[in-house]
């Protein structure tokens, strides 16, 4: 098992060496490259050329630090066709990039319209056919995710698009921040790994409050009916996710991928907030 850390906290106001640094200091042998502005930013074409790359490259060389796997989100899904367009042009760049650091994954998100899930799932496997063929080009494997406002937001959908694309290099991000959206608001995470256990690569550690609880009442949206999603990435222990049964389960099903620290609530008590749930996943996942 991989255990890796995402750097969002550090995305901001911290510069990349340091931020390899510091998931050195943190205990990590990993490094989950997530979404920074000054590498490969959210939607956007990604600010790199080959001498950031190299940079990279030494910075996580020095610090004993390995990039488990390159996070880029972008709007390969959306089903406005230039914008599509310009996620593809984007998706190529990453993979480049990733090549070039010599890493052989990368995670991502579905992401697309919410409300047009029929048009963005096609316009998703339209970016597959074009994108499919530069994966397997570079060996680079994908790992897909469900995420909150996505035009798949449950667990059960990601699984069955996965299955559809028949890849044995595409595989599952489970992010149990959330498990509440993976099957409207029942949070049964045994249930959701067992669906999800042939292709389940990778796992997002984060804790989330149950948005559906408190007779739809936990987060009081005005007006009522507004189209918004909510959910957190805390500390393990904070939330409402059952990690006893989603440890025991884990164990169960044998999961022996990448585990990252997915925490990201407190870019001002980064350490601390380390402390706790790195402390967590070691306990809850057997590793010393």
């Amino acid at each position: 098992m991989k255990l890796a850390y995402d750097p969002s906290h550090f995305r901001d106001n911290t510069n990349l060496k340091d931020t390899v640094d510091h998931v050195a200091r943190l205990g990590y042998e990993y490094l989950e490259l997530s979404p920074r502005k000054d590498f490969i930013w959210f939607y956007e074409y990604p600010k790199v050329d080959k001498q950031l790359i190299a940079d990279l490259k030494l910075y996580c060389r020095d610090a004993g630090v390995k990039i488990s796997s390159v996070l880029p989100v972008q709007q390969w899904s959306s089903p406005n066709e230039e914008e599509r367009l310009a996620a593809v042009r984007n998706w190529k760049r990453c993979i480049e990039i990733t090549s070039e650091l010599g890493v052989d994954l990368m995670n991502t998100e579905f992401s697309g319209d919410k409300s047009q899930p029929v048009q963005s799932e096609a316009a998703f496997l339209r970016s597959m056919d074009e994108l499919i063929p530069l994966f397997e080009k570079e060996g680079i494997k994908l790992n897909l995710q469900a995420h909150p406002n996505d035009f798949i937001e449950t667990n059960i959908g990601a699984i069955r698009m996965i299955r559809a694309l028949d890849k044995e290099w595409i595989k599952l991000v489970y992010s149990v921040a959330h498990a509440f959206y993976y099957d409207d608001g029942i949070g049964d995470v045994e249930t959701q790994l067992e669906d999800a256990k042939a292709i389940l690569a990778h796992v997002l550690f984060a804790d989330t409050l149950n948005h559906k609880a408190g007779f739809g009442l936990r987060y009081i949206i005005n007006p009522p009916d507004a189209n918004v999603t909510i959910h957190q990435h805390l500390n393990i222990g904070e939330g409402e996710v059952n990690f006893t049964a989603l440890f025991k389960k884990l164990k169960e099903i044998k999961f022996d991928g990448i585990a990252t620290n997915s925490v990201f609530a407190y870019p001002d008590r980064p350490d601390w907030s380390n402390d706790i749930t790195l402390s967590a996943m070691k306990k809850g996942l057997g590793i010393k």
